[in-house]
């Protein structure tokens, strides 16, 4: 991704270095701290903030936090396709990654949308689908190479196609 910077020497383009962070407001703020201590900490990410009503973990050039709600929240769960987040996709070094966290997850018993498979939406797509204990969806996937960085490569799935009813 990037962006085109107008200054008094021309154009330049920036391009990010990834998303520095992501915090999630939890509904269940107790039972999300315990479901992220273990599934965050199982990406190899390391606590940094551990306090009351916060917890926030970085590693891989990746910062995920959760924070409790406001009294008005409490209690409410994620609604998916709601304006707002829709899911959040963490990025596995190896295909068999992905499989190793199907197996953590459905050993801390996470709800599994899908175990993991192969989609169209790049060459070797490869995921797991499942919910924290609001009901976020997260996605644990591999792409092989460059996946849509290749010359050539086109998104496929609900991205090229559209999305039904839109």
């Amino acid at each position: 991704m990037s962006c085109t910077v107008r200054s008094k020497t021309g154009n330049r383009t920036m391009e990010i270095n990834g998303v520095a962070h992501i915090f999630i407001t939890a509904g269940n703020f107790e039972a999300s701290r315990v479901f992220y201590s273990q599934l965050l900490l199982f990406l190899g990410l390391k606590v940094v903030a551990d306090a009351p009503g916060i917890y926030y973990c970085v590693g891989g050039r990746t910062g995920f936090g959760i924070e409790a709600p406001p009294d008005s929240e409490r209690g409410k769960r994620f609604v998916q396709g709601a304006v707002g987040l829709h899911h959040v996709c963490f990025r596995a070094r190896e295909r068999t990654d992905v499989d190793q966290a199907y197996t953590f997850l459905t050993r801390i018993g996470a709800r599994i949308v899908h175990a993991p498979q192969q989609d169209n939406y790049a060459p070797g797509y490869y995921s797991v689908l499942f919910e924290d204990p609001d009901g976020t969806r997260l996605e644990i996937n591999h792409v092989p190479g460059r996946g849509l960085l290749q010359p050539g490569v086109t998104i496929g799935g609900v991205y090229s196609d559209g999305l039904p009813d839109a």
